[in-house]
């Protein structure tokens, strides 16, 4: 089997709904990973925008703002110039390097302990916007807690194999 080139934070087998959509003046700013979960937000121009995901989801972003596979192409900063995305939802087979690696609690005042992920296992946003299996609201306090916005399953856990990626079926 050939090797597969990890050049962008998603690599998709399996595509179902998007659409662009304008990415709020914050993403702008800061960038996003491809596979970044975002939510709705209300847009001050004439286009559906979305901002980074506090753990309540509307979709992610297909590709991130500066991914190294955009470099020496016509593709290259066109994100940020323009300041759209592209928004998937749906049902989506990736892989993605864009997860929690690290629990919530050990993110807040280490050290870090890693989260392992198993196929099956049910997936959320954080409240970064990544992947994760934790429940980060009912962890942190949050008033929405418990989020119940099961975004996708664990189709493949990350190993050196697949160099770090998790496999993701998305039920967004």
């Amino acid at each position: 089997m050939t090797e597969l080139l990890r050049t962008r934070n998603c690599t998709v087998f399996y595509r179902s709904d998007a659409i662009a959509v304008a990415v709020s003046t914050t993403m702008l700013a800061s960038g996003w990973a491809g596979g970044q979960g975002v939510q709705w937000v209300d847009s001050p121009i004439d286009a559906f925008q979305v901002s980074y995901s506090d753990g309540i989801f509307s979709g992610f972003l297909l590709w991130g703002s500066a991914e190294s596979s955009d470099q020496y192409v016509s593709f290259t900063g066109s994100h940020v110039e323009y300041g759209f995305g592209v928004l998937c939802s749906g049902s989506w087979l990736m892989s993605t390097d864009t997860y929690e690696r690290h629990t919530y609690a050990s993110r807040q005042s280490g050290p870090l302990v890693p989260i392992t992920y198993v196929e099956g296992d049910k997936l959320l946003f954080s409240l970064r916007g990544y992947w994760t299996k934790e429940d980060e609201f009912t962890i942190s306090g949050d008033p929405r807690a418990p989020n119940q916005h099961f975004s996708g399953i664990v189709t493949q856990r990350p190993s050196a194999l697949n160099s770090m990626y998790l496999g993701v079926q998305t039920t967004v």
